[in-house]
């Protein structure tokens, strides 16, 4: 019998990372879109946007909209280029998958996966699950040989949104789970905007300004003080830097200026001041572009509230965090910063970050691959075809139900711990609640 192939593919929103178990477990990072170049006139799907020449203008089709699966046509395109002998030359029929999803993933959108999976590409097995869950099995919280902690809590900030997940026992606690609507688009959209009303019309030029941001942004531990000094001396001052723009007609892409270099005549010169530091503040406060949500240091701590209150020492201790958005300089240090004025005196406070957080739900689900009770994880096509997406309910769980609020939190309605779609109560119903009210009285 031939060896099952396990296929990992973290499906982001923004960029899939894939590899196969084996030898060769390098990870591949594939932009997840179908992008129309108006320089070269020409379509890239997925894996093919590396042989693009001409970035400037780029229409981005995306499959996912609001940080849900929506465009199936595309993400299939896509994952079409993946599976092929261009990238991974996987036999589906002989291998297995592991497939991240959205966190708070409809039932419907669900289902769907599950028809790709097994009806479409008809692999053998798989595992779906979200990015945080396979964080336990990798090495983000290994630190002198000790194992993984019964409590951690994942800070997964991705392309759509930032998620807070904590963890007791490798199952995550829906209950308390938070969710941060600022995520890597949202930050370049702002820099594209402010950019664009201060110097270059860039609103098309999402690609150049997605790295721009990377190469350029960090976030500000002393956030105040740098601002002032961008106020003091706007033009001069150890904060400004200049990217120079691309330039296709002669295959120069865009980089940071390097110390010494002499202008052309040519050059366009993009002055990245105050911008550096006021995008990534977002995630600290969203509320400077109107959100009315608490930032990340808030929503960390309203979630370990919500869980058992014997356990939250653990969770401030282990902190581990995941995504592109916490790649920027000084995020770790300024998130420390932050939970140590809101955490209580009598706990300690630590925060992991990986080398490389963008592929390090990848190296967990490699790892989760390895693990000796890994084919009891998987739902298998035989037993899908049997019994259908209700297999994949009964194997997986559901985040509606796989987390119930501790004893304390008793008293608490259903629909303050799980998100559902309601109904407003009508107006007599209103009118006689109130009239039953004042009769009360």
């Amino acid at each position: 019998m031939a060896t099952m192939t396990t296929v990992v593919l973290d499906n982001g929103g923004s960029s899939i990372k894939v590899g196969v178990l084996g030898d060769d477990e390098t990870v591949r990072i594939i932009p997840n879109a179908v992008v129309r170049s108006k320089g070269d006139k020409t379509t890239y799907i997925g894996h093919e946007i590396a042989r693009c020449r001409d970035f400037s203008s780029l229409h981005y089709r995306l499959p996912f909209e609001k940080g849900y699966l929506v465009d199936w046509d595309a993400q299939k395109t896509v994952w079409d280029g993946l599976f092929s002998t261009e990238v991974l030359s996987v036999n589906a029929p002989e291998s297995s998958l592991i497939i991240t999803e959205p966190y708070f993933n409809l039932p419907n959108i669900q289902d769907v996966y599950d028809q790709f999976v097994f009806e479409e590409y008809e692999f053998q097995s798989y595992y779906r699950c979200t990015p945080a869950a396979m964080i336990p099995y990798g090495s983000l919280f290994a630190s002198e040989g000790l194992n993984t902690p019964e409590c951690a809590l994942i800070v997964d900030s991705g392309f759509s949104f930032t998620h807070v997940v904590p963890m007791i026992n490798h199952q995550i606690q829906w209950y308390a789970v938070k969710r941060m609507d600022v995520g890597g688009k949202l930050l370049t959209n702002q820099l594209k905007e402010v950019v664009s009303y201060r110097q270059w019309n860039m609103m098309d030029e999402t690609h150049i300004m997605n790295h721009v941001k990377e190469a350029c942004c960090y976030v500000s531990t002393q956030f105040i003080a740098d601002l002032e000094t961008c106020r003091l001396s706007p033009k001069q001052n150890p904060i400004v830097m200049e990217y120079l723009l691309p330039n296709y007609s002669i295959n120069r892409p865009g980089e940071i200026r390097p110390p010494r270099y002499e202008l052309t005549p040519t050059d366009q010169v993009l002055l990245m001041e105050n911008e550096r530091f006021t995008i990534p503040e977002l995630l600290f406060r969203p509320d400077d572009i109107g959100l009315e949500q608490t930032g990340l240091p808030g929503t960390i701590a309203a979630s370990i509230s919500l869980l058992p209150e014997d356990l939250h020492g653990m969770f401030w201790a282990n902190i581990g965090v995941i995504g592109g958005n916490t790649h920027f300089s000084g995020f770790r240090e300024r998130l420390m910063t932050e939970l140590r004025s809101l955490a209580p005196v009598d706990f300690e406070v630590n925060i992991f970050k990986s080398e490389n957080p963008v592929t390090e739900s990848y190296r967990s689900a490699l790892s989760f691959a390895r693990h000796p009770e890994f084919a009891s994880h998987l739902l298998t096509r035989a037993e899908y075809l049997e019994s259908g997406s209700s297999a994949t309910r009964r194997k997986f769980g559901q985040w509606d139900s796989a987390g119930k609020p501790v004893e304390k939190n008793k008293s608490m309605r259903q629909e303050d711990v799980e998100p559902r779609l309601t109904r407003k109560p009508s107006r007599a119903r209103m009118r006689s609640s109130a009239s039953s009210t004042a009769r009360r009285r």
